[in-house]
């Protein structure tokens, strides 16, 4: 997100379960900008890199993701419906066998997403409707109790309720 020009504010708290945890605050500035999501950044990136592709898409430029095969033997195959969703909201985006590549920006549209029994695709869409013109409807939303029970209570209050039920 730093390289694509946010701003992040991090609040660390005590290690879980042997990783890193910190409270986030990420703010826009300048123009988002594409980046380059490379094979031997992709391990610490992997649950990350759904909500990664969305931002993206309102980013100027080329944002590729490589060596992120793995993604296909999650919950779902995590590329394959992350570049079906996105194409359908209207995002230009290439599906690569280990990877994606991502040109925007773009006007994100409303539209049906399957979230494939994925807690991750879920909660990226979720995400990706906020900024979405028209409404967008995510089948499986409840996957992303999984996770992160409460996420969509969380995010309608972060946006000031512009999500529905």
């Amino acid at each position: 997100l730093e390289r694509m020009g946010a701003r992040v504010e991090r609040e660390p708290e005590p290690a879980r379960a042997g990783d890193p945890v910190a409270s986030l605050r990420v703010s826009g500035g300048a123009a988002l900008r594409g980046t380059e999501i490379r094979p031997s950044e992709v391990p610490s990136l992997l649950d990350e890199i759904p909500l990664l592709a969305v931002v993206a898409s309102q980013a100027s430029g080329e944002t590729r993701v490589t060596g992120a095969r793995e993604l296909r033997v999650k919950e779902s195959d995590r590329l394959k419906h992350l570049v079906l969703g996105l194409r359908a909201m209207g995002a230009d985006v290439d599906e690569q066998d280990d990877g994606f590549v991502l040109r925007g920006p773009t006007p994100l549209r409303g539209a049906m997403i399957d979230a494939a029994h994925d807690h991750r695709i879920a909660m990226s869409f979720a995400i990706a409707g906020l900024v979405a013109d028209g409404e967008t409807r995510v089948e499986g939303a409840e996957w992303a109790d999984i996770s992160y029970p409460g996420f969509f209570r969380q995010l309608a209050a972060a946006s000031a309720g512009a999500l529905e039920d």
